[in-house]
Formats: C-alpha cells, sequence, structure tokens
C-alpha cells in the first residue's frame, strides 16, 4: 500500500483550454481505440469487454468469477450476465465448484480456446492498422500502466 502526500497547489494562472486537458486526451484515446478495434473484433464474434474475458481466460486460466472480475476490474453485477452470453455462444462453460457451491469457475471450452489462434492473426492486422512502429505501441501502454498505478487514489482503493 502505498501512502500519498498531498502539497498544498497555487491554482493554475489560465484554465486549460479543453485539448490541454490530460483527462480528455485520455478519454479521447480510450474512445478512439475501442471505435477502431470494434471491426476486428466483430470478425471473432465478440464485444469488447467479452474480448477482455477471453483475453484473461487465455492467459491465466479458469477463474472463480470473483477473481475474474477482480482481474478486469469488472463489478460482478456487469460480468455475471456477460458470461451468460459468451457462453450462450460456445465460448466459455461455467460451473459450480464441488468443494464450494458458492464459488462459480469460468472455463474456457474447445471452442474458445480455437479462438486464441484468429485472435492473434487479427491483432497482427490490427497492429498493422495502427500504422505505428510496435515500439512505441509497447512503449505508450507501458507509459499508460506507469500513470495507473502511479496517479492518484479511486475512489474504491481509498475506500
Amino acid at each position: 500500500m502505498r501512502r500519498r502526500t498531498f502539497q498544498p497547489a497555487a491554482p493554475l494562472a489560465e484554465m486549460p483550454g479543453l485539448d490541454n486537458h490530460l483527462c480528455f486526451a485520455l478519454y479521447a484515446a480510450s474512445n478512439h481505440m475501442t471505435r477502431i478495434f470494434v471491426p476486428f473484433l466483430k470478425k471473432l464474434g465478440v464485444t469488447y469487454p467479452q474480448y477482455l474475458v477471453l483475453v484473461a481466460l487465455w492467459e491465466r486460466g479458469s477463474q472463480g468469477v470473483g477473481d475474474l472480475a477482480s482481474t478486469l476490474g469488472m463489478d460482478l453485477g456487469t460480468l455475471s450476465p456477460m458470461l451468460k452470453r459468451i457462453e450462450k455462444k460456445g465460448l466459455v462453460a461455467r460451473r459450480r465448484e464441488p468443494a464450494d457451491e458458492r464459488r462459480v469457475l469460468v472455463s474456457l471450452t474447445p471452442k474458445g480456446q480455437a479462438l486464441r489462434k484468429r485472435t492473434q492473426q487479427m491483432l497482427g492486422e490490427f497492429y498493422c492498422f495502427l500504422n505505428m512502429p510496435l515500439e512505441e505501441l509497447f512503449d505508450l501502454k507501458d507509459r499508460l500502466r506507469r500513470f495507473v498505478r502511479m496517479a492518484g487514489e479511486t475512489e474504491s482503493e481509498a475506500a
């Protein structure tokens, strides 16, 4: 747990314009990335949040619903109905853990595992579509991860 100390800040001399707000740049980039990624995801037959679930399962294997929610930063009320939809597509299976009936495990089906290969192909196409050197894209990702780690706490972290 990191400790935060805040220094009193002087007001800015001038109110920055919209294009000079960091929050707006991050918001616009996030929206743009999601919009340009959607056509690639349509080829796979999944939505962006469903894609994130699949990536987490490909990376970490079967998980409890609570663990998956924590990994993805989603609440259970959002994740549970989404898992039902992905299960209807035949990509994941949910089952109760015999040792603890309260715990629901989510695992990939063979169809969900097979989608990984198509996704790797799609990601190669997507990175080419972005028209930026991979090193720059990975550097941007690393900088954004550092920003998330270093920037102020969210309400849920403070609670």
